[in-house]
């Protein structure tokens, strides 16, 4: 039994009855079409379907409207399974779009970060004697004077290796003080106008003495580049530091030649 088929062949008799109204016969003409273009699972409500059995001339009986029914049902198969995809497909792009917010707040927060450590930051890497040191947070530091800074949080400052430069505050002469408050000045305007990079690095002390009064004063030591490049380097270039290289544990006599 085909119902699809008796139906279609039920209202091309309907379509040759005088009597159809105008509306009628366009409603069966469409329900036909549909069916045709669906092969027979044309999606109706029970009212439309109601509506096609009075108009070929079906009586609404309980058994042939409760067939009506099953026959509509019949042609809708997919109608009962569109939904719990449609659910799914749902859920699945809600997740996916939380995944993606999630992202992004990660990356403003990174970014907030950095904006807030600002220009000055460090971060602990290979000492000078290979000794690996675990890098930590990024922090920021302040400038002390031309070949010292100091990271905030820390007790005492970090001594910059490699060079010196005048004293600004216990200068020799007032000459070394105007040279000493020159270096700090062009320390802060190398490190405000670049990308940073402070690395801790062994002191040449002897063995057991470092982070104490008898090695460089408790301070640490590092190297500070700006844009890749040593200040060191910079301020000697500039006339504002000399150099002074240790080797092993031990460093030379501090050079101080700027009241001769």
């Amino acid at each position: 039994m085909d119902p699809a088929g008796n139906l279609r062949s039920d209202i091309k008799q309907a379509l040759e009855r005088q009597e159809l109204t105008a509306w009628q016969r366009n409603f069966l003409l469409d329900i036909r079409s549909r069916l045709e273009r669906s092969h027979g699972k044309v999606r109706l409500s029970e009212k439309q379907w109601a509506k096609v059995f009075e108009i070929i001339g079906r009586q609404d009986t309980p058994v042939d409207l409760a067939a009506s029914k099953s026959f509509a049902r019949s042609m809708q198969p997919q109608m009962r399974i569109s939904a719990p995809r449609f659910r799914r497909s749902r859920r699945r792009f809600s997740w996916r779009l939380q995944r993606l917010a999630f992202g992004f707040a990660i990356v403003a927060i990174v970014a907030a970060v950095q904006l807030l450590m600002g220009a000055g930051t460090w971060q602990e890497g290979p000492t000078s004697d290979s000794e690996t040191i675990a890098p930590t947070v990024a922090q920021q530091f302040t400038i002390t004077d031309g070949d010292t800074v100091h990271v905030v949080g820390e007790a005492k400052g970090t001594r910059l290796v490699g060079y010196n430069t005048p004293e600004k505050f216990t200068p020799q002469c007032e000459s070394e003080r105007q040279l000493g408050e020159r270096a700090s000045a062009r320390l802060k305007e190398l490190v405000t106008g670049g990308a940073t990079r402070l690395t801790k690095v062994a002191c040449a002390c002897p063995p057991g003495t470092e982070g104490t009064d008898r090695c460089n004063h408790g301070r640490s030591c590092g190297t500070l580049l700006v844009d890749g490049k040593d200040v060191g380097d910079t301020l000697i270039r500039e006339g504002l530091a000399v150099p002074f290289i240790c080797a092993g544990t031990r460093c030379p006599a501090t050079p101080r030649p700027w009241c001769s």
